[in-house]
């Protein structure tokens, strides 16, 4: 090949000025870049950092998760961090006050859920030893999908499982596409594009990561 030939380019992936290859769903957007970067795919088992994200994906419900991500911080602030022992107490006048915060999403199903979430999280902390090891547990064994610009995959059978389990205790905008999304972001998946230049990072940090262990059931949590 000639040095004056152009690369070909996976029409799947974007490659900035630098080289850096990236999946093409973060765009040009520098927050949803570092995003993808720094965090989108790492193994998380950390509880405060789990119910934050699936509290943060039930409010993306409809809108894009660029919306939601640009409020993070509002977010954070106006939900005690999501310490889910703090968010439980919110009272009627809470809910109040964060209709009228304008760094949130001001949609009083959706606060009301992630409030009452909070002490169901309490709860499953008990039962299951963490949240961790609760949502651990719908790691696929195999995880063949290949994700692309026209072919996105938004259910898995593991997401609809962990969706009809959480509904069964009282969780609620936790739909099988949010708990997908909710896998995909926690490293519970990996679906960054195999041509992507973090594919490799993250399955590296899946491969040392210690996987949650469930109260009660601990052969089927060992570290794989």
């Amino acid at each position: 090949m000639s040095p004056s030939t152009p690369l070909s380019i996976p029409p799947d992936l974007d490659v900035d000025d630098a080289g850096r290859s990236r999946c093409w769903w973060c765009g040009a957007d520098a927050e949803y870049r570092r995003y993808h970067d720094e965090e989108w795919g790492v193994p998380i088992a950390d509880d405060r950092h789990l119910f934050e994200k699936i509290s943060l994906e039930g409010f993306q419900c409809g809108l894009s998760w660029l919306t939601i991500l640009r409020r993070r911080e509002g977010f954070r602030d106006a939900f005690q961090n999501f310490e889910f022992e703090r968010v439980a107490r919110f009272s009627k006048r809470d809910v109040n006050r964060l209709l009228g915060n304008e760094g949130i999403i001001r949609h009083r199903g959706k606060i009301e859920a992630t409030i009452h979430n909070a002490g169901l999280a309490i709860e499953m902390g008990e039962a299951e030893g963490s949240l961790g090891a609760f949502f651990w547990k719908y790691e696929p064994a195999r995880h063949p999908v290949l994700q692309s610009r026209s072919g996105v995959v938004a259910i898995t059978e593991e997401s609809t499982a962990m969706s009809k389990e959480l509904k069964r205790r009282g969780w609620k905008f936790v739909g099988p596409t949010t708990a997908y999304a909710f896998m995909q972001s926690m490293g519970i998946v990996n679906d960054h594009l195999k041509s992507c230049g973090d594919y490799d990072r993250v399955e590296n940090l899946r491969g040392s990561f210690s996987r949650p262990v469930c109260a009660g059931d601990r052969a089927d949590f060992r570290k794989r």
